[in-house]
């Protein structure tokens, strides 16, 4: 119920006084608050006006009874800047004069007398953590933290801030089914864990020939040193990467490149650092009254505090956060991390949690129809993996889906045949129309990584040792990836798996910070891997029969084989995955000769391929030559 409150507030609160005991006390009065709709122009955050010398600071928080502004411009005063309430009660502001457009200000908001919250539509906060960790190199003069003055997390804004003078702005983005994205943890690709020093590494991502960069979440999260699936501010990226420029200037430099750049987007859920989060949390988890949050999770997957994605506060402050990062950003597209913890249905298990949930598909079209309805074009990838129904009905609203591949593909790169059968990475399996909504993936940040596998639990016959064999689990996880790119629709590669990255997931704890292994470049074996990954991703990307709709495989077994047809041409891609040697029987479709892409050419008196392949062996043919 709205009403208009005409009464001006008094009240007397009882604060502990700063570094004395609990038992000491002073009284101050809360700030008197007055009913006044938003001016014009304002909005959720800080808008400046009158050429940045005036700010309207503004605060959705429905249902609180005073809230003051306080910072550098009032010397942190909890009495000289009540802000005024809306006739609804929703939200709070105040207009601060006489600032210096040049100057950063630190701020919060003081909240029922007894609260200190960041903005959580800041563009930069201060850490009191965390902060003295991020070098100089990395993020230059770095405005110090009030100590002495405030407590918390606090916001920064500034009118003029620095801004970036975009030179590529006509990037056309790659086709959804030529995408191969390469997803990177800035953390853990550089030993200087920044966006430039992330950068100087283009020229070997450009000889990998990928065509777009999946950066794991750079939006501020808790810590430093973090996976960045632990999110608290959604418009200020995480100052332990870089600044804002420096950001921009990694995305520019990419687009230049001709490489667009996704964004991994955590809206599942927030963290406790969260302003959100804190202004109604009864100390252990959210209130009733918490116009974003459940006060429980509705599934079993959930960390940090579960977003309600039916509440019209959090469509719109999601809404706020995706277009935030495509216009200021120009990104290219968005990796949803568990879209599938979107619903508020109640589950306990897995096989609840991934039934068909017609509010789930409802909101996820929502959110695709407005980012659409920026930009078009933009990729909208979802980490979903729920009942194949519900995943249909996104991809035929144009989103794509992460297809997790990597058990199956990693027991056939281990010579284990029995559960080798990776057929899942074809589109129609899952019922798609088509295959440029299916992401397909060997590996991920999430999953144990290949080549550990292979190195440590490898199958064996005689002289052929995957176990223990760098060489030749090396060459397994070439096979594997000729397959992988023969796939019709977008692949994903995780970072360093190009070059058999073979330290395990767990390492450290499975978040923590892992070894970055750049002498793997100047090992011959891992070179060689490498080469035929770039080789993989040039067949791909330069010819189009390799996303024909037109395509026959068995991938059971030892012997596993790929046909696709497109025209004249036909590509069959011919691997064993055992341990032994084995005869591969396949009928090519005609005689006459083909063109081996990976060795030498073969003469067919039939259409029949008969050939003994040893373990480990591959070959890419076609009747025609490709590109």
């Amino acid at each position: 119920m709205k009403k208009i409150i005409y009464l001006l507030l008094l009240a007397i609160t009882l604060n502990s006084a700063c570094k004395k005991a609990s038992t000491d006390v002073s009284l101050e009065l809360t700030p008197t608050n007055q009913a006044a709709a938003l001016p014009a122009g304002a909005r959720d955050g800080v808008v400046f006006i009158n050429n940045g010398t005036s700010a309207i600071v503004t605060l959705y928080a429905s249902g609180k009874k005073s809230v003051s502004l306080i910072g550098e411009f009032n010397d942190w005063s909890t009495t000289t800047l009540a802000m005024k309430n809306t006739p609804d009660g929703n939200y709070w502001w105040v207009q601060v004069d006489n600032l210096n457009p040049n100057t950063e200000y630190a701020y919060q908001f003081y909240v029922d007398g007894n609260l200190k919250v960041a903005d959580p539509y800041c563009e930069k906060i201060l850490d009191p953590d965390n902060d003295k960790y991020i070098t100089a190199a990395t993020y230059p003069n770095l405005k110090t933290y009030p100590i002495g003055k405030t407590t918390g997390t606090v916001s920064v804004m500034q009118a003029n801030q620095p801004t970036y003078a975009w030179k590529n702005t006509s990037f056309s983005r790659p086709a959804k089914d030529n995408l191969v994205i390469y997803e990177l943890l800035v953390r853990d690709f550089t030993t200087d864990h920044n966006y430039a020093s992330t950068l100087a590494k283009l020229d070997y991502l450009i000889g990998l020939g990928i065509n777009a960069i999946e950066l794991m979440p750079v939006n501020e999260f808790e810590g430093n040193l973090s996976w960045g699936y632990n999110p608290s501010f959604y418009f200020a990226p995480d100052k332990y990467y870089g600044t804002k420029t420096a950001l921009q200037n990694f995305i520019d430099e990419c687009h230049g490149r001709g490489i667009a750049v996704i964004l991994d987007m955590v809206l599942n859920h927030s963290f406790g650092q969260s302003p959100m989060v804190q202004l109604y949390f009864d100390g252990v988890k959210p209130t009733a009254s918490s116009p974003w949050f459940n006060v429980d999770a509705k599934h079993p997957f959930n960390v940090g505090y579960d977003f309600n994605h039916e509440s019209l506060a959090t469509k719109k402050f999601s809404k706020d956060v995706m277009k935030f990062w495509m216009q200021q950003y120009k990104i290219d597209g968005f990796r949803f991390d568990l879209s599938k913890g979107f619903t508020q249905k109640s589950s306990t298990d897995d096989a609840q949690f991934k039934l068909y949930d017609a509010s789930r598909v409802a909101i996820w079209k929502d959110y695709n129809g407005y980012i659409k309805s920026i930009d078009p074009n933009f990729y909208v990838i979802l980490e979903h993996f729920a009942e194949e129904s519900e995943e249909k009905v996104l991809a035929d609203d144009g989103m794509m889906l992460w297809n997790n591949m990597n058990y199956n593909m990693n027991e056939a790169t281990m010579g284990w045949l029995d559960n080798s059968n990776f057929q899942w990475g074809f589109y129609a399996n899952h019922g798609f129309a088509k295959s440029e909504n299916l992401v397909s993936y060997g590996e991920s940040h999430d999953e144990e990584r290949l080549n550990f596998k292979n190195f440590s639990y490898g199958n064996a016959s005689g002289n052929y040792m995957i176990k223990g064999n760098l060489a030749t689990s090396l060459k397994r996880e070439e096979l594997v990836a000729a397959f992988l790119f023969s796939i019709p629709g977008p692949k994903m590669i995780w970072q360093f798996g190009e070059l058999g990255y073979d330290i395990s997931i767990d390492f450290n704890g499975r978040t923590g910070e892992k070894p970055i292994k750049w002498d793997y470049y100047t090992d011959m074996n891992r070179k060689a891997l490498y080469d035929a990954y770039a080789k993989f991703i040039r067949l791909k990307k330069n010819n189009s029969i390799f996303n024909s709709a037109n395509s026959t495989y068995n991938l059971t077994g030892g012997i596993k084989y790929i046909k696709l047809t497109e025209g004249t041409n036909a590509v069959i891609v011919v691997g064993n995955f055992g341990v032994v040697s084995q005869t591969a029987n396949i009928d090519f479709g005609s005689s006459g000769t083909w063109v081996d892409a990976v060795g030498n050419s073969v003469n067919l008196s039939t259409s029949a391929y008969t050939q003994i392949l040893a373990p480990g062996e591959y070959h890419i043919f076609s009747k025609t030559a490709l590109k």
